[in-house]
C-alpha cells in the first residue's frame, strides 16, 4: 500500500549538527522520508564539524540522513540548497558551488509560489562571539554540550517517573535576561537586514529558537533546531509557509518503531539473478 506523503513546495530545515550525540536523526530521517518536495534548503549546521574534528562520531543513522538527500535530489529532482553554518564553516573556503541540482551559497533568496521574497541566510554573521571571538564560541558550545547531557539524563528520570520530555537548555533561554535579549536582538537585525535586500520575510536558524511572526514590515521565521525543538519551514504549494513541529507532524505520519526503521531500505532492493545450478559430471 502506497504511503501517506506531505507534498509541498519547499522544505528548510537548519541545526541538524549531524556527527553529535545530541542529533535527532531518527527523527529528522522519518520527517524527510514522509516529505515531498521541488526544493530542499539545508540552512546551515548541518553537518557539525567542530564536533566531527573532536570526536569522529557518526553513526549510521547520520548516514541515512545523507542519503535521503541524495534520494530527493536523484530520484526526485529536488533542487537542494546548502548554506554554510558556523558549525560547517569549513565551507566557507569554497563558496559558493554549483553542479546539478545541489548548489552551496552564504546566502540565498527564495521566492514563494505567490510571489513573496525570502532572504535566506543562517544567521551566525550577527553572532559576536561566534564571528570575532572563535575561543568563546567553542567555550559557549561546550557549555551548551554539557548542558545537553545534564539534559538527557534528566529526561531519563522523568521518563522513569513516568513525565513528558522537559528541555533544560530552552527553559534557561527563555529565563535568563541576557538570553532573552540576545535572540531578540538576533531577530531585529536579521529582520533589518531582509528589508534592505527588499525581501518581504527573513528565513534563518542559529539561534535554535524556532518563530513565525512579523517584526514590523519584515516576516521573521526560524526553522529551529532538530537537538531540541525538532521544526522545520514548509512552503506549500500555495505559497503559504508553516512552521512544523516533529511532535504534530508523527501524528499524522507515525514514527516507526527503530528495528523497522533499521531494517527499511531507501529503494527497493534489486532482485539478484538465481544461481547457476551446477551440472553433474557425465
Amino acid at each position: 500500500m502506497e504511503k501517506r506523503l506531505l507534498k509541498v513546495r519547499t522544505v528548510i530545515l537548519s541545526d541538524v549538527h549531524l556527527g553529535t550525540h545530541d542529533c535527532k536523526a531518527r527523527e529528522v530521517n522519518h520527517f524527510l522520508k514522509y516529505t515531498r518536495c521541488d526544493k530542499l534548503i539545508l540552512n546551515g549546521d548541518i553537518i557539525d564539524g567542530w564536533r566531527l574534528r573532536q570526536s569522529g562520531y557518526w553513526p549510521k543513522s547520520h548516514t541515512r540522513f545523507i542519503r535521503h538527500v541524495l534520494k530527493k535530489m536523484e530520484k526526485r529532482d529536488t533542487q537542494v540548497i546548502y548554506l554554510r553554518g558556523n558549525h560547517d564553516d569549513v565551507l566557507a573556503k569554497f563558496l559558493p558551488i554549483a553542479f546539478e541540482n545541489l548548489q552551496i551559497v552564504e546566502d540565498h533568496i527564495h521566492e514563494t509560489a505567490d510571489g513573496r521574497r525570502y532572504f535566506v541566510l543562517h544567521g551566525d554573521v550577527f553572532d559576536t562571539v561566534t564571528k570575532n571571538f572563535v575561543f568563546l564560541a567553542y567555550l559557549g558550545d561546550w557549555g551548551y554540550r554539557v548542558l545537553l547531557r545534564i539534559n538527557r539524563l534528566y529526561n531519563k528520570w522523568r521518563a522513569w517517573r513516568g513525565k513528558d520530555y522537559y528541555s533544560i537548555s530552552q527553559a534557561v533561554k527563555a529565563r535568563v535576561k541576557q538570553a532573552v535579549n540576545h535572540v531578540s536582538n538576533f531577530e531585529q537585525h536579521i529582520s533589518e537586514l531582509a528589508k534592505s535586500r527588499g525581501c518581504t520575510g527573513v528565513m534563518c536558524g542559529h539561534i535554535h529558537t524556532a518563530a513565525d511572526r512579523m517584526m514590523g514590515e519584515v516576516h521573521y521565521l526560524n526553522s529551529g533546531d532538530w537537538v531540541e525543538s525538532l521544526t522545520a519551514l514548509v512552503e506549500h504549494l500555495d505559497g503559504r509557509i508553516e512552521l512544523i513541529d516533529f511532535a504534530t507532524f508523527r501524528q499524522d505520519y507515525p514514527l516507526e518503531d527503530e528495528t523497522t526503521e533499521a531494517g527499511e531500505a531507501l529503494e527497493p532492493a534489486e532482485i539478484q539473478p538465481p544461481a547457476p545450478v551446477p551440472v553433474p559430471a557425465a
